[in-house]
């Protein structure tokens, strides 16, 4: 009986190098990620140039500002723009632009949360004939453009002597004009519970407690969202000011940049973009101090119906 040799396996060498599919993985994973920062550091640093040079132009002397100079740094660092822009224009102090400015701010807020909160309420919590008929007309009014309307506004208002005053850029705030706000609060107090009301009205309270001890109070993210947004649009409209305002000393500081420009025939820059940064500034506080509010408030609740 003959016996069949088997053949003998050798050893693996120990020297050769051995596939690791899981290291070359994270190989291309750390590249991958590697190159993805890199990407977003450079889209970032263009987005954030222009404001950069912004603030850079405002310490620098008119000869540098200008005639293609897009550089950051400069020798001749100074103030002098900065102060300038605070002695003012046309006879009129900067501190009285930013007053004007943040009359027309705070009461672009204060109307909006008021009027908008109370007709989103209605909308929201009351049932009514022809509510989804007048809710779908105030949505239709956010595809209107602003310019159609320029024309019939400023005969109204002219006709009732209201030009050259505030009020033809505050009246439609406390009219719940803003269509925006009023479906960001209404799509927001729909996602409350409504076995809140109904818990408040067994208790005796009628719709204005239930407003403002019950839905108030949680609406918190949203009347910051808002408030933000109408501070920020309020604080930067040029149109409006420009249409309505005559008299100088009732300027906006977006009003007042322009006159940097139009007194002379060289215009001074430097002092135009200094009191530009200074005009940033109380936007960006009031951002930066509730900016954690405002994904809350605009997503929350998303578009449920």
């Amino acid at each position: 009986m003959t016996t069949m040799a088997t053949p003998t396996q050798s050893a693996p060498d120990a020297t050769a190098p051995v596939y690791n599919p899981k290291s070359e993985s994270a190989g291309a994973k750390r590249a991958k990620s590697i190159a993805f920062h890199v990407a977003a550091l450079i889209l970032t640093a263009i987005v954030l140039y222009p404001g950069l040079w912004m603030i850079a132009s405002a310490f620098k002397p008119n000869s540098e500002i200008g005639g293609g100079n897009t550089s950051l740094w400069s020798e001749n660092f100074s103030l002098d723009n900065f102060v300038t822009a605070m002695d003012g224009i046309g006879g009129v102090s900067t501190l009285q632009f930013f007053t004007n400015s943040l009359v027309l701010a705070i009461g672009a807020v204060v109307g909006t949360i008021l009027s908008a909160s109370v007709s989103a309420y209605a909308f929201a919590r009351i049932k009514f004939p022809g509510r989804g008929l007048f809710f779908g007309m105030m949505i239709a009014t956010l595809l209107l453009p602003f310019h159609v309307v320029i024309i019939p506004q400023y005969i109204i208002f002219q006709q009732l002597g209201l030009v050259d005053t505030y009020i033809p850029l505050l009246i439609g705030k406390f009219l719940a004009a803003d269509a925006f706000f009023v479906f960001l609060m209404v799509q927001f107090m729909r996602g409350l519970p409504a076995e809140l009301d109904e818990a408040a009205r067994i208790d005796g309270a009628g719709h204005v407690r239930i407003f403002g001890s019950i839905m108030l109070p949680l609406m918190k993210p949203a009347l910051i969202s808002t408030s933000i947004f109408s501070f920020i649009w309020s604080w930067n409209d040029f149109l409006g000011p420009l249409l309505y305002l005559n008299t100088p000393e009732k300027y906006p500081l977006p009003l007042a940049l322009r006159l940097f420009q139009d007194q002379t025939q060289s215009s001074d820059y430097g002092a135009m973009i200094a009191m530009s940064v200074l005009a940033l500034l109380p936007v960006l506080i009031f951002f930066l101090v509730f900016q954690r509010y405002i994904v809350e408030g605009v997503s929350t609740q998303g578009l449920k119906g």
